[in-house]
């Protein structure tokens, strides 16, 4: 994300606007936050005599319909393009190439034309890859003499194991040429041998494109997701798989090798060992105190059970009492608020997910869905995540500073709402502003802003907004004609400076193209909140100094300092990655995996995306 940062000062709003913002009014509608947030009409006018240069004169259009800049949108998933294999064009190939006797593969040539009719299916690239690889290289890899060989051996050992990475065993299944076979049929042998050499090729290659990219291709799940391509060498991994003396080992070295990637396999052979929890709650239960629900009963018979002296000696004879009850009645609200203070939740008595989720936790099956979820989107990310790193886990609504292996700083956030998703992706902290301007992204300006300015042109002059045109040049709003826009306006606004402003006293960039950064806020009070959605999509942090200086490698007197001396910016000087994440099962560095709500609904969609490419690979041969 990148920003005009214009240096005209401009006064600042009022500080009663910056004392209501601070105090974190309770949340309102799209059109009163707006009003708070760029002033409600009730200002006098702000700029002086002189202060702008004189408006250009603007010709008269017709008004044009109001419109709306659309949000990312998410897609019918697109599996790979699957083709059967033209094992023409390798005999074709490995004819045309001159190579020593010796090195030529004489058994291979020889084989070859059993492949006429063999039906190999494969995705486009492995197919290419596949063709590349043995037009160069005509010989065996999985064969020896008359029979399968060691390395083989050990590859199938490996693809069968691809559950235990959350993996489809079926993906990648080869059938195996039996050890018996009649010595008076060669040519049969040889054709058999040479369809398992290429079948086990073609799985092969899906094995090691899965293990470190993952089986799924995200950006075709959504716009929100943004992840750049990993390109794989395909002939060049059959090359070094037929020098390796240990292929399970190569096989994989492609997988992840971050500690989180190995606590989430342990905990997905945890899960497949246990047993499934006997008491399951609705996940999305909302129950206030008043109300009826067939699952109240069950929580009560939760908290009952796991009583310990304290709440025992204070709510025992409650729970004994009306343990059966599916009224949620005022006798019962002490011992919800009890459970939720006790797990650090706002004690306010309503039951909602977080509760649920604290008391009955989820089930076998949707922990085993979201942990192989984890697994997969971990194999977007790099193999190594780096050291130092930021990692925001959006679910979680958390923010974390990880350096060495330990986690130096830990924060919640406040994270897009449902409308205004938090995008998916990775970038590199770049640089740190203090006291920053707010460029207002197009998509505010045209779908909040736009409709007001057309019946009050004044108000962003009121509420201290800057308008400028292409060429920077500073405009009152209110000489603007904005009826006459729709979904392209074509002005800049920007808010300065000051104890109100959106973005709170500093900004963290990672210049990307969906306008997605780090800040801090004027609203507090949404850091209290259990479910933490309420951004435009940017990342809001409760502790934006104390990130600021661990970025920096400084401390937070530093960025004080900095931030009396008005508007400026540090540059990040070492390499951070930082992680924009989405995880509903996450380790901490202990190796604990936690789980969280799925906020956006976007488990099952990705789960949608494997569906379709588990029937996509069915007709493997």
């Amino acid at each position: 994300m990148k920003f005009s940062l214009l240096s005209r000062p401009i006064s600042l709003p009022l500080a009663a606007l910056a004392a209501t913002v601070a105090l974190g009014a309770p949340q309102a509608g799209a059109q009163n936050f707006f009003d708070i947030l760029f002033g409600g009409g009730n200002r006098a006018p702000r700029q002086q005599q002189g202060e702008f240069p004189p408006a250009p004169v603007q010709k008269k259009r017709a008004p044009v319909a109001a419109a709306k800049i659309s949000a990312p949108s998410y897609y019918t998933y697109k599996t790979d393009a699957m083709v059967t294999v033209d094992f023409a064009k390798l005999i074709a190939g490995t004819q045309s190439v001159s190579l020593e006797p010796s090195l030529a593969g004489t058994a291979f040539r020889e084989a070859l034309a059993g492949l006429d009719a063999f039906d190999l299916v494969a995705e486009k690239d492995i197919a290419k890859g596949l063709l590349d690889y043995y037009t160069a290289n005509p010989d065996f890899i999985w064969v020896t003499g008359q029979t399968a060989n060691s390395r083989a051996e050990e590859a199938i050992r490996t693809l069968s194991d691809a559950a235990s990475h959350g993996l489809m065993p079926a993906d990648y299944a080869v059938s195996v040429p039996p050890a018996a076979y009649a010595l008076d049929d060669t040519v049969g042998r040889m054709k058999t041998l040479i369809r398992f050499e290429m079948a086990m090729s073609a799985r092969v290659l899906r094995y090691v494109h899965d293990a470190q990219g993952g089986r799924i291709d995200p950006n075709r799940i959504s716009g929100y997701y943004d992840f750049a391509a990993k390109p794989l060498d395909m002939a060049g991994v059959l090359k070094s798989l037929s020098q390796s003396n240990d292929a399970r080992a190569l096989l994989e070295a492609f997988h992840p090798q971050n500690p989180e990637y190995k606590a989430l396999r342990v905990e997905l052979e945890a899960l497949k060992a246990s047993e499934e929890n006997d008491i399951v709650v609705d996940a999305k239960l909302l129950l206030k105190p008043g109300e009826t629900s067939p699952e109240l009963p069950k929580l009560l018979h939760l908290i009952a059970r796991d009583l310990d002296d304290e709440m025992g000696g204070e709510f025992g004879e409650t729970l004994a009492r009306l343990g059966s009850s599916e009224i949620y009645t005022p006798e019962l609200v002490p011992v919800i608020e009890a459970v939720q203070k006790r797990a650090g939740l706002k004690a306010d008595g309503v039951v909602g997910p977080r509760t649920v989720a604290t008391l009955a936790g989820t089930s076998k099956a949707d922990r085993l869905d979201k942990v192989v979820v984890a697994l997969e989107q971990l194999r977007w990310l790099p193999s190594e995540l780096g050291s130092p790193r930021v990692f925001i886990n959006q679910p979680a609504y958390t923010a974390s500073y990880i350096d060495g292996g330990t986690e130096k700083l830990k924060m919640r956030t406040v994270i897009g709402k449902t409308s205004n998703q938090t995008s998916f992706f990775q970038d590199e902290i770049e640089q740190v502003d203090y006291n920053p301007y707010w460029g207002v992204p197009q998509s505010i300006i045209v779908n909040e802003m736009l409709p007001r300015l057309r019946n009050d042109p004044s108000y962003l002059d009121r509420a201290g907004y800057e308008v400028t045109d292409s060429r920077g040049q500073r405009i009152p709003s209110s000489a603007i004609n904005w009826g006459q826009y729709g979904s392209k306006v074509p002005y800049s606004v920007r808010q300065a400076p000051s104890e109100a402003n959106a973005l709170g006293e500093l900004k963290i960039l990672f210049p990307n193209k969906h306008a997605i950064y780090m800040h801090d806020t004027p609203q507090k009070a949404l850091f209290d909140r259990d479910n933490r959605a309420f951004s435009h999509g940017c990342i809001r942090l409760a502790d934006p100094r104390g990130m600021a200086a661990a970025v920096l490698g400084t401390d937070v007197d530093h960025i004080a300092a900095k931030l009396k001396q008005g508007h400026s910016f540090e540059k990040v000087t070492r390499k951070i990655p930082v992680y924009v994440a989405y995880f509903t099962a996450w380790p901490d560095l202990d190796g604990k995996v936690e789980y969280f709500g799925d906020v956006y609904d976007r488990d099952a969609r990705l789960k949608d995306a494997m569906a379709r490419t588990d029937a996509a690979r069915a007709p493997s041969i």
